[in-house]
């Protein structure tokens, strides 16, 4: 498969690990406030192709022990579980990160995975505004992380409009029982809808308070803020 770019080297991507993040292209989802909207919408050409991709992994094996998959929404091309499996002979640790619509490519890619990170952006009546339409494939990603063996976390980026407090009980009512549950800032700015570009961030205490709400309905919270 093609990809739509790579970012050499992040050390906040995968936890625990260094990290080289590889990009895949298009998106089923058109969240207001995405900052990859250029990945979704007017993704840019060459694609590095799959063998150019593994050559520069393999060249940078002495800087690198993980690889991270995201989008756009890797989960959307059918190829992705045959390039895990490739990283994964190759000795390098793995993760992706999905918005969870596309269950039966996913449950291919598990066996290659080490890691998954399962964004739950807002209440279920509101994923509406990202552009979804039926749930059904997201609750089922929901249900085969929490009951499968591949290490996980459901993930949130904290943006004002599509979470507050009634939204994050909602939410947690959806992931109840779930290993882990992470917080993340919105950052404004280069977003797909541009009255996102100077919106306001949350507080920090606001988004400690969100946390103790969901310490509720997880095992463990995390804040990346």
């Amino acid at each position: 498969m093609n990809f739509a770019g790579l970012q050499k080297t992040s050390l906040i991507d995968f936890p625990e690990k260094i990290a080289t993040v590889v990009f895949t292209a298009g998106c089923n989802l058109r969240c207001p406030f995405c900052h990859n909207w250029r990945l979704v919408l007017e993704p840019s050409v060459p694609f590095l192709l799959e063998e150019t991709v593994l050559q520069i992994l393999d060249s940078r094996r002495k800087y690198i022990n993980a690889v991270v998959v995201t989008g756009g929404e890797p989960t959307q091309h059918v190829e992705i579980p045959q390039f895990l499996k490739r990283l994964k002979e190759r000795g390098f640790a793995t993760k992706i990160d999905t918005n969870g619509f596309f269950p039966d490519v996913l449950k291919k890619c598990l066996p290659y995975l080490d890691y998954v990170a399962l964004d739950v952006k807002t209440s279920l009546e509101q994923y509406w505004l990202l552009g979804a339409g039926n749930l059904d494939n997201f609750l089922r990603t929901i249900e085969m992380l929490k009951e499968g063996s591949t290490d996980y976390e459901f993930r949130n980026t904290v943006v004002p409009g599509f979470v507050d407090g009634s939204i994050i009980a909602k939410m947690g009512e959806v992931v109840e029982g779930a290993k882990r549950f992470a917080f993340q800032q919105f950052v404004p700015g280069d977003t797909l809808d541009n009255a996102f570009n100077t919106l306001k961030p949350y507080s920090q205490d606001i988004i400690i308070h969100f946390a103790d709400l969901m310490n509720h309905y997880v095992d463990e919270v995390l804040l990346r803020i």
